[in-house]
């Protein structure tokens, strides 16, 4: 007898909470739908769902998302075999989906609402979170060793607020406003760029890359920003192939949280 595909509901629709929804989509748990803002900001545009917010559809390693403006075409879209993103920040349509599973995926590096009355099995992605508090399990999203970890009692390690290593290279891999303001750029992910190239403008501050790479990640031309938002990412792999893959970080992270639902439903059986 075929059993019930369980609706997963996904807060959060940028790179991570995509690399979980592929993941999840992959492993056969069709049934996800994905909770975003009203103006999400992005610097890897290329792999994100949250794009459908602004261009109605994204497309993400062959699988797609579009955007629906109400719970009731949801099924609509899961049997069009598409990923539905709702625009809802604050999860207040929950009480129409009623999931039976809900990850918190926002990596806003603290929990702004999330808790167990909201499904009957919940997850957090990283800092902010508290296995048998507010959540029933709690993903490691922290690069190194204990990236993926599925932790059941207790915390993901503390933010740092230093990104992890790739190729030795962190806080000179991501660049951040430093002041409220527009940022301005004539460049394109998936560029080639060179140490001290001109990356754009904060206003009139100039943003210049700090070692050699790719843009992996970058926010339009045209964008408000506040200060401190991350505004581009350069990938010192030099692999413009990158750019249009979900990351080993999301992948490693989307593996925790399929772990964490296949022990949930295995041990309910």
């Amino acid at each position: 007898m075929k059993k019930r595909l369980p609706t997963i509901a996904i807060r959060g629709a940028g790179d991570l909470a995509t690399g979980v929804a592929i993941r999840l989509y992959r492993a056969g748990m069709r049934n996800i739908v994905m909770l975003e803002t009203d103006k999400p900001l992005a610097v890897r545009r290329h792999v994100v769902f949250s794009e459908t917010i602004y261009h109605q559809v994204a497309k993400v390693e062959e699988v797609t998302a579009s955007y629906c403006t109400q719970p009731s075409e949801i099924k609509t879209a899961w049997g069009d075999d598409v990923i539905p993103v709702l625009c809802d920040p604050k999860a207040a349509l929950l009480e129409q989906i009623k999931p039976d599973i809900l990850i918190d995926a926002i990596i806003a590096k603290k929990n702004i609402g999330t808790n167990t009355s909201m499904a009957p099995f919940v997850i957090g992605l990283g800092p902010g979170f508290t296995a048998e508090k507010d959540v029933h399990a709690v993903v490691e999203t922290k690069r190194g060793h204990y990236l993926g970890k599925v932790i059941t009692n207790g915390s993901a390690i503390p933010n740092t607020g230093i990104p992890g290593a790739v190729n030795g290279y962190r806080k000179e891999r991501v660049h951040w406003a430093d002041e409220a303001g527009v940022f301005t750029t004539q460049q394109h992910i998936g560029t080639q760029i060179t140490k001290n190239e001109l990356i754009g403008y904060v206003n009139t501050q100039p943003i210049t890359a700090a070692i050699d790479g790719v843009l992996r990640g970058l926010l339009p031309d045209g964008t408000p920003v506040r200060k401190g938002t991350k505004i581009a990412d350069v990938d010192p792999r030099n692999n413009p192939k990158y750019c249009d893959e979900v990351s080993d970080k999301a992948l490693a992270i989307g593996g925790g949280v399929l772990e964490a639902i296949c022990a949930h439903l295995f041990s309910n059986e």
